[in-house]
């Protein structure tokens, strides 16, 4: 039994096989126990609780360290063999892609994670962190790309000739795509100065509608006729935008104009009907009625309130039983509304021969 064990293959005894191959199955079947005992005890406990950072630290392990642990094993039996050089050195180039691979993945989802949580407990915080998708993709980038960086200097590479063509290379990407890096920057301003968000409803030059998505390039409203417009982020940042949904109430003006046949005692009591049929309205708040002037077939009358809201379809209601209200009203009172009228006034000449 000791010859046989003794026996040598390609440098390394039997004894040596047998001892790699056991270390392979016991850390196998270790990693299996603790991923099915003590991990999914844990999983279904972390299932009941109501934080999302127990269940967060759970996929890392599941699919951060269990792997790592199976390659941890794999590079452990290896170890307890005698290899050749050139196999060695693949295997060491190889431990260091994959320790190199998860280390980032560990960073880009603690990131994303803890933005992402830092976002959603803020007010509106669901629409905010979907506005910090297309960050947390600019900043996982660039962890990447330091991460290949890294990963090539262990590896005995002149990074700083590769620094140096990635700068050169950084240059002529920018010097060719400065429409796409003004809206990549353009994105930026709207979402940390934030002039407008997910669900405002914005009105830039002769386009209205509600935003429905902000991304890296494009901003895409969706018009009160209902087709899509798609904006650059640079045209929306550098125009003036209306943004109702910032209104905290909304002035509303409309003008009245009664005919000249009115007596000046109704003319004066108008603006008063008119304001107390305003004021008996909820959600209102009158601010001023004048006759302001005389027209061509009218005398005519202004108002001013304000509805406390910002929400279109309120006002049009409010102003819509205004205006019934004040029709009603007029017509119990004997006071007609103005419409263009022309009055001829014709002479009669008597031509005496």
């Amino acid at each position: 039994m000791r010859e046989f064990l003794d026996q040598i293959y390609f440098e390394n005894s039997v004894q040596q096989y047998l001892m790699a191959l056991g270390t392979l199955v016991l850390g196998l079947a270790l990693i299996k126990i603790f991923a099915k005992l003590v991990l999914g005890r844990i999983k279904k406990w972390a299932e009941s609780t109501e934080t999302q950072l127990d269940d967060f630290v759970i996929r890392g392990v599941e699919k951060t360290i269990i792997p790592l642990l199976y390659y941890g094993v794999f590079y452990l039996a290896l170890n307890t063999l005698t290899i050749h050089p050139k196999a060695e050195k693949w295997i060491h180039i190889f431990s260091a892609i994959i320790i190199t691979f998860f280390t980032i993945r560990v960073i880009t989802s603690t990131l994303k994670f803890s933005m992402n949580a830092y976002l959603v407990s803020q007010s509106g915080g669901e629409i905010k962190a979907k506005q910090f998708k297309g960050i947390t993709a600019i900043a996982s980038a660039f962890v990447w790309v330091f991460g290949f960086v890294f990963l090539l200097d262990n590896l005995g590479f002149n990074v700083t000739t590769v620094i140096a063509g990635l700068g050169i290379g950084g240059i002529a990407i920018a010097l060719a795509a400065q429409a796409i890096l003004g809206d990549l920057f353009s994105y930026f301003v709207i979402f940390f100065d934030r002039p407008f968000e997910i669900g405002d409803f914005i009105v830039t030059g002769d386009k209205r509608g509600t935003v429905e998505y902000i991304g890296l390039k494009t901003t895409r409203v969706r018009s009160l006729d209902g087709e899509q417009l798609v904006f650059s982020n640079t045209d929306l940042t550098n125009s003036r935008l209306h943004n109702f949904k910032k209104m905290e109430r909304r002035r509303a003006v409309f003008k009245l104009g009664v005919v000249y046949q009115t007596s000046p005692e109704l003319v004066a009591e108008i603006p008063i009907i008119v304001k107390k049929i305003i004021e008996s309205q909820t959600d209102t708040a009158f601010d001023r009625g004048h006759f302001s002037s005389f027209g061509d077939f009218s005398l005519n009358f202004d108002f001013v309130y304000f509805v406390l809201g910002s929400d279109y379809a309120k006002y049009m209601d409010i102003q819509q039983e205004i205006n019934i209200a004040i029709y009603s009203e007029f017509r119990a009172r004997g006071i007609e509304f103005a419409f263009p009228t022309q009055t001829i006034f014709l002479t009669k000449e008597n031509n005496e021969k």
